[in-house]
């Protein structure tokens, strides 16, 4: 018994040593971590490297390209997802890397909440039907972007008149569905927007069209939230505004292409204007890139 008495304080002792041994930092381990953030416009992204003590950077892209500088720019030719990788070497000689997934789709320049229309000048797709044919309409412009497809609009009317706006869209931009109809030649439409646009808070409703082609029969949709109205502006007898319609709220705007006509009515439903023009193609937008 006095030996098992000697020998367990030296047991605790060792135990104790190889405790605090596993514990113990290890100074010769680097903790340094890849750190970047990444700013995106459109095809066009930003790497901000905040790697601490390296010497030099790799970086691929995704997409074939690369670079060595700190904190590149990049711009894809396409959209799509991309995994972009930097690898960094510290000042020790060690190397170390991180990835990033980018998500790569077409940017707008459409701001709807800063009381402006100037956003608009740069946009190029831009519809001018002839007076007799699109009557009170005036001038349009679309685009478009991954989350939203965006309209300009200048009317001849004034917001209190409460004008009706009827909104046909070819979502599928597939003319064997949807209504056919004389009024916007080439399209089959899949959905109507419908109702006071102007003079009254979400005053559009949204109908799915049903049955036979030359059938004129619509069911409401009771989706909240579909669409967006921006700046308006009122002035000399013309109303200009701009609004966007939601792809993800709306059936088929994650296509290709959206063909689409619009006619703008009285509160009898008396039609006053048509863009692209009274008896014409569709308007048709390239939504794809």
């Amino acid at each position: 018994m006095k030996m098992i008495n000697k020998i367990v304080p030296y047991l605790l002792l060792l135990c104790l040593a190889l405790t605090f041994g596993a514990c113990r930092k290890n100074d010769n381990v680097d903790t340094t971590d890849v750190t970047f953030t990444i700013s995106q416009a459109g095809y066009s992204v930003t790497y901000n490297n905040t790697t601490a003590n390296a010497k030099s950077f790799a970086w691929t892209f995704g997409d074939g390209g690369t670079s060595t500088d700190k904190s590149p720019t990049h711009i894809y030719k396409t959209k799509g997802k991309f995994v972009a990788n930097l690898s960094a070497t510290l000042t020790n000689g060690k190397e170390i890397s991180g990835s990033t997934i980018i998500n790569v789709s077409k940017s707008s320049p459409i701001v709807l909440n800063d009381n402006s229309l100037a956003d608009w000048d740069t946009i190029s797709n831009h519809v001018t039907p002839t007076a007799d044919l699109g009557k009170i309409f005036k001038t349009a412009k679309f685009d478009y972007d991954s989350q939203n497809v965006y309209f300009y609009m200048e009317v001849q009317t004034t917001v209190a008149a409460g004008n009706i706006f009827d909104f046909y869209l070819d979502t599928d931009n597939d003319s064997t569905t949807g209504l056919l109809t004389g009024t916007f030649a080439g399209g089959g439409y899949d959905y109507l927007l419908e109702g006071p646009l102007l003079s009254t808070p979400n005053g559009l409703d949204q109908y799915q069209h049903t049955g036979a082609q030359s059938a004129f029969s619509f069911n409401s949709v009771g989706i909240a939230e579909f669409y967006t109205l921006g700046t308006v502006q009122e002035s000399s007898g013309i109303v200009k505004f701009e609004m966007a319609l939601s792809r993800g709220k709306v059936g088929g705007l994650t296509g290709k292409a959206l063909r689409f006509g619009i006619i703008v009515s009285d509160k009898n439903y008396n039609a006053l204007g048509y863009m692209p023009g009274q008896n014409q193609q569709a308007i048709t937008l390239n939504i794809s890139q």
